[in-house]
This record gives C-alpha cells, structure tokens and sequence, in this order.
C-alpha cells in the first residue's frame, strides 16, 4: 500500500480528540510537508537548472495534475502573470476532468490514461516545454498519460509525487518525491501532501523567474500592476530600490505604464522612459546590467 493511502498509526482517536487537540494534530501533521520539501532541495535545483534554458528560449510552463494536485497547478499557472507579467499562454494547466473540476471534484477524470495524454497533445507540445506533472500517488493514470505524449516530443518533463519508487518520478527527466507519509486522515492527500507540492511549485516557478531576471534583489520589479493595491506596491518599490519620493515615483511610472525595471533604470541612470527600455532590452531583461556604466 501506498504511504499516502496507509493509516497514520499516531492518531488512531482522532475522532475523539478534543478541539484543541485536534487543531493541533492538524496543524503539527504539516510540519512534516515541509521537512520532506527540504530533503527534496537536490531534485528541485535539478529541476530548476533544466527548466531554465528551455523557457528562456521560449518554451512554456504546462501543469498536469488531477484533483487537489491538479488544482494547485492551476493556481501556480494563474498567478505569474501579475506576479511577474508572466504571459498567459506560456503557463498552462491541465486539469483531469476539465477546468470544471476546478469546482466540483471529477474524481473518475483522473484513471483515464489516455484522455490525459490527448489532453497534452491538443497543447501540441515542443522540446523548450516544460512539463511539471503532479500526482500525490505517483501513480495517477491520467498524469502518466500526459507524462508518455510529452516524452515523445522531447518536452522537458518534471513528476513530482508523494511516494518513493513511483512511475511518475521514474519516468520523468527529473523525479522530486516528496516523502509525506501517510496523512492524519488516512488518504486525504489535500492535506500536508497537497502543502508539499504546493511549496514546490511555488519554488520551482519563483526560482526560475528569478533566473529569467523578473526580480532586482528580492523585490518583484517584473509584477503587472492591475489594481489599486498593485499600484501603491509599484511606487513602493520604485521608491525603495532608488531612493526617489513617492511623487517623483509615481510620476515616472505613470510615464512607464508602472513597469517598475524600467521606472528604476530611468531614474538611477537620469535617462528618458524610451533609453531606460532599450537598456534593458539589450540586457535581457536585467536590471543590474542595464544599470552598469
């Protein structure tokens, strides 16, 4: 049986616990995502090392996943267009059931093997894609599925699952298992093996856009300012990496469309919005050597 499927032995009562012993039997259980994501840091860089060239040289982020590790997918997708002006059609998620699913648990979706490998043939998928395919059991038909359509065209594929020794880690160019053991309520794999993979992508996305210079230091210089609260980030920011007011801030963006690379390299270079733009331009993207003399 799979650890993920096996009953925890250390909370046989949990039915009987008290609140606050329960709350604290949940919440102590997801430490142990953690702890399993740190064992796994040598996969995630190697993951990270090969996802880098193949999306700098265009290739796209497709998710595949089932259920909870489907849905995770979809929100990793989802987020780095405003977190680092990410384009929409280079990170793409498949979901086993449809985006439906997104809603309403499809729980037959996920055996269908080749409905997943389908699924991944309409992206029509290139060798510079990457694919990150996530499955707590490792062993998820429809992910497999997905797995064998993207090895036939060379794309780039990640497993990424939550037992030892799985096909999905096996078979993919690079394995992250993430060892979760069993869940405090046997089976639910929404629970702290769903917190480990989430903590993953997480990584895996946020280091490869910091690799692909959408980030100047630790702050989020690449990010796509669709609301008020976006806005008020972009000034801060502005302000922190040049050391300018919050008027000079603002008004420099508002000439830059609040891109804040370029708003910092027009003001730490005393250049135009249009000079600003090509020296980044001719630096890929990267503040610290468009900054250079």
């Amino acid at each position: 049986m799979l650890k993920t499927e096996t009953p925890s032995t250390q909370h046989a009562q949990l039915d009987q616990y008290s609140v606050e012993a329960l709350v604290a039997a949940l919440v102590d259980d997801q430490t142990q995502a953690l702890r399993a994501v740190q064992a796994a840091e040598p996969s995630i860089g190697a993951a990270v090392h090969a996802m880098a060239p193949r999306i700098a040289a265009g290739g796209r982020l497709i998710y595949v996943g089932a259920g909870t590790s489907g849905r995770l997918g979809i929100l990793d997708s989802v987020e780095l267009f405003p977190t680092f002006s990410w384009p929409h059609e280079r990170a793409v998620a498949l979901l086993a059931g449809g985006l439906g699913a997104m809603f309403e648990a499809v729980e037959g979706a996920e055996d269908d093997r080749a409905k997943g490998a389908s699924d991944l043939r309409l992206l029509y998928p290139v060798y510079n894609d990457v694919v990150l395919l996530v499955a707590a059991s490792g062993t998820t038909p429809y992910v497999l599925g997905a797995l064998q359509a993207a090895r036939m065209v060379g794309a780039l594929t990640v497993g990424i699952a939550n037992n030892i020794g799985t096909p999905l880690t096996a078979d993919a160019d690079v394995g992250i298992t993430l060892d979760t053991g069993p869940e405090v309520i046997s089976g639910s794999t929404r629970l702290k093996a769903g917190t480990a993979q989430k903590v993953v992508l997480n990584t895996l996305s946020s280091a490869l856009m910091v690799r692909l210079n959408k980030v100047y230091g630790n702050l989020m210089v690449d990010m796509h300012a669709t609301n008020v609260k976006l806005v008020e980030r972009a000034v801060r920011l502005t302000m922190h990496a040049t050391g300018v007011d919050a008027d000079i801030a603002r008004g420099v963006l508002e000439r830059c469309h609040f891109h804040v690379k370029v708003a910092i390299v027009a003001l730490l270079k005393n250049t135009s919005i249009e000079d600003a733009q090509n020296l980044l331009d001719a630096a890929d993207g990267n503040v610290r050597k468009a900054l250079k003399p």
